[in-house]
């Protein structure tokens, strides 16, 4: 049983068992590390609790400062590196390489982590290569990324690559009873349906409306016979996703601005003082605003093609004669999926698994969502 920070990595005990022996015995430890695993695994949360165990006295007790601060994001020698935008900036990594200089403040190693690292351009990736190989000597890199293979070869050699598992149904549903207080049938249920991403399992359980939304997207699916009904769907999903992006950011500025406030002793309706005006202006700034909105958008569909493929995976699964082995994700509508299988044959199934990974590459290729969208809900019903 693991204990301390890794008590908050679920499914993942090979890994734990590895990073939790090095940070023992770290005199030889490799100093570039890639942690790869598919989207909701849990790279992050490894990433954050290798580096407590690396410089928590108790080898990542969870308890002591050091390993609250690393945990707040607020430790000196800890510097984390996540964007809420398309892509990771050349200038961001050259004020990570300034970090990276100096010696620790107060514990063993200062360790610089990059969050998604395959969010890097190939001349930005260039701009870390000269750390990566050539690191200080105190100096520890954590990068994750969805697999090895979304990272430029020269960035992947120099580094020590661990592979994390997708988390079972069974580990994310004790999980969420945890951490969320759900009873046993919605846990089970919420990680059934989130396809071993712990984040958006956790999303289910402590939003209704999430999973409200999923559920409208399977209903219009299998009943979609016309292509008029693609386009609306397709316009429907767009649209909801811009909003819950543009929601959700407006209210993180919202926050960012009263904490803003808080730490420089304003009420919310005092003037901001000339000397920090900037600042404070930067928080809410429009073209920074837009572009956290755009990235949000895209998670959001993206979660939504993974509910569409989900269903044309179960038909796959009824037409293999599987289901006792493998399941149907969307049980709750078994019936459904049955009749939409007998109209979908196997090879249309795995063909439209296909078209849905294209949609989704030409979605990140800066293709407009609602163009790709249509395309691909029209050709599953042309198909």
């Amino acid at each position: 049983m693991s204990s301390g920070v890794w008590q908050s990595i679920i499914g993942q005990q090979p890994v734990v068992e590895l990073l939790s022996r090095v940070a023992r015995s770290p005199e030889h430890i490799a100093q570039s590390w890639l942690i790869c695993g598919p989207a909701g695994s849990g790279r992050s949360n490894v990433a954050r609790a290798f580096a407590q165990a690396l410089n928590c006295p108790q080898g990542g007790c969870g308890q002591c400062d050091t390993c609250r601060q690393i945990d707040a994001g607020t430790h000196p020698d800890v510097t984390t590196l996540t964007t809420d935008r398309v892509s990771i900036t050349i200038d961001q990594v050259r004020e990570l390489s300034a970090h990276a200089e100096q010696m620790p403040a107060l514990c063993p190693w200062r360790i610089i982590i990059i969050e998604d690292v395959d969010r890097m351009s190939e001349r930005t990736t260039n701009v870390l290569l000269k750390d990566i190989e050539e690191p200080s000597d105190h100096t520890l890199w954590i990068l994750c990324a969805p697999s090895a293979q979304d990272v430029l070869p020269t960035i992947r050699s120099r580094t020590r690559i661990v592979n994390l598992a997708v988390p079972p149904v069974d580990a994310i549903a004790a999980f969420l009873q945890e951490s969320t207080g759900v009873d046993a049938h919605k846990a089970k249920q919420f990680a059934r349906l989130a396809q071993g991403h712990i984040g958006i399992a956790r999303l289910y359980a402590t939003q209704p409306e999430a999973v409200r939304m999923r559920n409208n997207i399977v209903d219009n699916l299998v009943s979609m016979t016309r292509t008029s009904q693609a386009v609306l769907l397709a316009q429907e999903l767009c649209a909801s996703a811009q909003d819950q992006a543009q929601s959700s950011i407006d209210a993180q500025v919202e926050a960012q601005q009263k904490e803003f406030r808080r730490s420089h002793g304003l009420a919310d309706d005092d003037l901001i003082d000339a000397s920090v005006r900037s600042q404070y202006n930067a928080i809410g700034k429009k073209d920074d605003v837009k572009r956290r909105v755009t990235r949000l958008s895209r998670d959001v569909v993206d979660r939504a093609l993974t509910t569409i493929a989900s269903v044309y995976r179960d038909i796959a699964v009824i037409h293999n004669n599987a289901e006792m082995v493998s399941g149907l994700i969307n049980q709750e509508f078994s019936g459904e999926i049955a009749a939409m299988s007998v109209r979908v044959s196997r090879q249309h199934a795995v063909d439209a698994i296909q078209r849905i990974d294209v949609a989704r590459r030409r979605i990140h290729g800066n293709t407009p969502q609602l163009l790709a969208i249509e395309a691909l809900l029209t050709s599953l019903i042309n198909a």
